[in-house]
């Protein structure tokens, strides 16, 4: 039900309701459950500073649990574009999934003792400090993405001669779309398949994209110290 706010029950954990770890309120509470949540983030009568509110709507979305699949990544994303839509980050750069995904026993941990024990501030503890590993994980992240594409640019780049400036289109690309093909590069570069294989050609020499594939036909590169960084 894609789109759609759940009309059964669903649970977490365990293979029935009967072993469940968790079991989310009953459907017909989904939506006024979810329209005081939309309160919640919207009342600018609460002196709620941005973080600890998103932190406790975090929570309280996780709990209702309103969608029969999605509702992780979703209610992850919902961090990331509410610090968006309040101008807290100007860009969604701060997505926490590592960091719930590295520290997973204790994120389940400290949801569940809010249900149960309404230790609401030991939870957003572990949020913020998520929150304070994750930018400085991310500005670790950019500073090394400025240092790759100086090389990139200022070093390797620069030996293609009259070739730099699609080269230059060519790197921009990637740095947004990082796997590409022959194809790919003749539709977005507006070069024909020739040009295309001799800039590919030209990045592989130069140790910018990598073939993945080993086929001779319908290969595919990756600009793979630029993805190495996110990983």
């Amino acid at each position: 039900m894609p789109g759609h706010f759940r009309t059964s029950q669903n649970w977490i954990g365990g293979a029935s309701l009967k072993d469940a770890a968790f079991i989310p309120p009953h459907q017909g509470e989904v939506e006024d459950l979810m329209s005081d949540l939309e309160k919640f983030l919207h009342n600018d009568e609460l002196h709620v500073p941005p973080l600890i509110r998103i932190g406790i709507a975090h929570y309280q979305f996780e709990t209702i649990h309103p969608f029969l699949d999605g509702n992780g990544r979703l209610g992850r994303l919902l961090i990331t574009l509410y610090l968006v839509s309040n101008k807290i980050i100007a860009r969604p750069v701060l997505y926490l999934s590592d960091f719930f995904e590295k520290n997973r026993n204790l994120y389940y941990d400290n949801l569940t003792s809010v249900r149960t024990k309404n230790e609401l501030s030991r939870w957003l503890t572990f949020f913020l400090v998520g929150v304070l590993e994750t930018a400085e994980s991310s500005i670790q992240t950019f500073n090394a993405i400025i240092k790759l594409r100086q090389e990139v640019e200022e070093k390797k780049l620069t030996q293609l001669g009259k070739r730099v400036p699609l080269a230059m289109k060519l790197i921009h690309h990637l740095y947004s779309n990082p796997i590409v093909d022959t194809g790919i590069i003749t539709q977005r570069l507006g070069v024909n398949v020739v040009t295309a294989h001799r800039l590919v050609q030209d990045f592989e020499k130069l140790g910018i994209l990598t073939e993945q594939t080993g086929y001779k036909r319908n290969r595919v590169f990756i600009f793979e110290q630029y993805l190495d960084l996110f990983r």
